[in-house]
């Protein structure tokens, strides 16, 4: 610890005198000292504490182990001085009640069980293989792999003739949410999906299984929900508070076919004797024997029971510390993570957990030593996440008036302490300040070289260009404050450690502290990232979006707009929005230029305020009410998760999805339309510089 709070002297020793984005400058002198005594408080030791604590047993949304954490994420933030609130929903939720998979009659042992040196595994009860959301029944029927169980994979199906109508679906996990794999395989006609870990992707192709290695054992399962979609949905697009109305089970976004998931070594024994046609080319995986498609002969039942008749709804808590700020108590700045797990979670994400209370301690720290948020802070944890984002997403619906207006940031930590490499991703617009603060904290390896320098590095990002970030599309906590309500965001981890114990009972502290981050300091470096975010975007005279790399970034999405409409035959002319882009840019431009020499001197008496609220509505902009055409919760026009793979992002949504769907008419209605809200974008961009300039 010692070693690491010298280096930071070190290397943020001259930053005090920089000018920082946001700040005047005898404001950003007093600010660098503030983050620099802030960011040396996240302790390795004390995240290792914590971590243990939390990741004690499992704790799936809606049980008693997930109210354990809810407890003890509530204590630690009182014992830190903050206000706090568990704020409850009711969430239709059924759990599996019995999950039971036959092999051409033999009963397969669904049970992950303990292992060598893994307390957690050999003490608690390891929750039901569950695939969250999964229709009940029980069903029969001759086995077909469906590879990934993709749109494109059911196509080539189809041109070989093979049908999985009747069928047992069996897919492997990996390139598509698992919400996917379910739609589809009903969808095309399955009475059953079974889905399981390929060793080729997560197991012993990769290297050692867990207890030796990293990497998933033959038995090891990823649970995961199946939903397609954001929040309860019973509720879709308001809080599920009790009493509320709820809409029927055949109108929700869930599977109503059995899915269950399993250990590659019960799919080995499924997929062995599976005959008929031959695999097409890149569908062969990791267990020793040569794939088949099928159908048949291998025929698999799948029985799946809930309690969606007696008890379908369940208590959910969200947790929020919440420090209010001094002078503008109406601007909120959140960070959050979830805090619901499939197993012990110990990655999955009481890692981010760790480092979202690592943050508040710190934070809580420095203002016991005189230092005080002129925003709103809130640290929140989200429940049931797992099942399909549904914590954030019921707080963004309660919470929609206030956010909508005073909304500044939102911080997403899921998933930390799990390697060496540092990485972010979010909205452009806080790419530059993510790059700063990491600028100014040590990596734990090597205290004399930052994280950003250890990201160039491992990024072997050529002089001259920036690592690359990833986009806000969809699947984590961030969808509801950026997707549905335009506030921008930026999330930041450690990996690189690999593995393959992803939602199974093998994510534990035991597994974490061997391979991922023995230390601790991985989670300690997370949290001093927050720390410093957090404070950054608190008191900032002036909001550090830099919409010059906003709109930089979005010229780049115009080329594959080209070359989508192109491959239909068409001809668009994305003149007018390249154009728009432009504006965007060139008013970013200018407006960092104002401000820098705004604040250099002295701004007029409420002017970085008026500049303020007009920036708070710049990405508001790039919105719409109503939402997308496909998908109306999700009302960004800019990034969203592709509806049929769930993970990646489509950029420009409503223009690709009308390309995809072959429709021209609604394509170029809809890039008219991006092109006016990017109009509308740069009118605030050019509003907030105007406040500037007002003497």
């Amino acid at each position: 610890m010692q070693r690491v709070a010298c280096a930071m002297i070190l290397l943020t020793a001259p930053l005090g005198a920089q000018q920082l984005t946001g700040y005047s400058s005898s404001a950003a002198t007093a600010q660098r000292v503030a983050e620099q005594a802030a960011i040396q408080r996240p302790d390795p030791a004390r995240a290792r504490e914590l971590s243990r604590a939390l990741s004690d047993g499992p704790h799936v949304a809606g049980t008693a182990g997930q109210a354990r954490t809810r407890d003890y994420v509530m204590a630690q933030m009182k014992a830190m001085g903050f206000a706090t609130e568990a704020r409850e929903y009711q969430i239709w939720m059924p759990h599996p009640t019995r999950i039971e998979v036959w092999s051409n009659g033999r009963p397969l042992t669904l049970r992950e069980g303990p292992v060598a040196g893994d307390s957690t595994s050999a003490r608690y009860e390891e929750p039901l293989p569950i695939n969250g959301y999964g229709g009940s029944g029980d069903a029969e029927g001759e086995v077909v792999f469906v590879n990934f169980g993709l749109v494109e994979d059911y196509a080539t199906l189809d041109s070989m003739g093979v049908s999985v109508k009747g069928k047992v679906a069996v897919a492997r996990y990996g390139r598509s949410f698992r919400g996917i794999k379910a739609r589809e395989a009903e969808k095309h006609g399955a009475v059953a999906l079974l889905i399981y870990s390929d060793p080729q992707d997560d197991g012993y192709v990769q290297g050692d299984v867990y207890p030796d290695g990293p990497w998933r054992p033959a038995q090891g399962i990823q649970r995961g929900s199946v939903m397609n979609g954001a929040g309860d949905p019973s509720t879709p697009g308001y809080a599920s508070r009790a009493g509320v109305p709820r809409i029927p089970l055949g109108q929700m976004p869930v599977p109503h076919i059995p899915v269950v998931p399993i250990g590659y070594g019960n799919a080995a024994e499924v997929l062995a004797l599976v005959r008929g046609a031959s695999i097409p080319r890149g569908w062969q995986g990791g267990l020793p024997f040569r794939y088949h498609v099928g159908p048949g002969p291998t025929r698999a039942r799948v029985r799946v029971e809930t309690d969606t008749a007696t008890a379908p709804f369940k208590a959910i808590w969200n947790t929020l510390g919440v420090v209010k700020g001094s002078e503008y108590p109406d601007e909120i700045v959140v960070i959050g993570g979830h805090r619901d797990s499939w197993g012990p979670g110990a990655g999955d994400n009481v890692g981010g957990v760790v480092a979202i209370l690592e943050a508040a301690r710190a934070v809580a720290d420095q203002m016991k030593a005189g230092w005080k948020p002129k925003r709103t802070l809130v640290f929140a944890t989200w429940d049931a996440e797992e099942w399909g984002i549904i914590g954030s997403t019921e707080h963004v619906e309660d919470d929609s008036l206030r956010l909508s207006k005073g909304g500044v940031a939102y911080f997403n930590q899921d998933g930390a302490g799990g390697g060496p490499n540092f990485g972010g991703g979010g909205s452009p617009s806080l790419r530059g300040m993510l790059r700063d603060v990491a600028k100014s904290i040590p990596h734990p390896d090597a205290p004399a070289t930052s994280l950003y320098q250890w990201w160039r590095t491992q990024s072997k990002v050529p002089d001259g260009q920036e690592p690359g970030m990833g986009d806000p599309g969809g699947g984590s906590d961030f969808a509801g404050f950026y997707n549905h309500l335009g506030i921008p965001h930026s999330d930041w981890g450690m990996g690189g450690t690999g593995g393959g114990v992803y939602h199974s009972m093998y994510d534990s502290f035991e597994w974490i502290s061997r391979f991922a981050d023995p230390g601790f300091t991985y989670h300690a470096a997370q949290a001093r990232v927050g720390t410093a975010m957090m404070m950054r975007m608190a008191n900032a005279d002036v909001l550090p979006y830099d919409y010059a790399e906003f709109g930089r970034t979005m010229r780049q999405y115009i080329a594959p707009v080209d070359r989508a409409a192109t491959a239909k035959g068409w001809t668009m002319n994305t003149a007018p929005l390249a154009a728009a882009i432009a504006a965007l840019e060139g008013a970013g431009a200018a407006f960092n230029t104002t401000r820098d020499s705004v604040l250099a001197a002295a701004p007029a008496k409420g002017a970085t305020a008026r500049a303020n609220a007009q920036l708070l509505q710049v990405e508001r902009a790039l919105t719409r009410p109503e939402g997308l055409r496909t998908r109306p919760w999700y009302r960004s026009l800019v990034y969203v998760a592709d509806e049929n793979n769930g993970y990646s992002t489509m950029v420009f949504p409503s223009i690709n999805e009308a390309i995809r769907a072959g429709d021209r008419t609604v394509a170029q209605r809809e890039l008219d339309d991006l092109v006016m809200r990017f109009g509308k974008a740069t009118a605030f961009v050019q509003a907030a510089r105007a406040a500037l300039l007002v003497k």
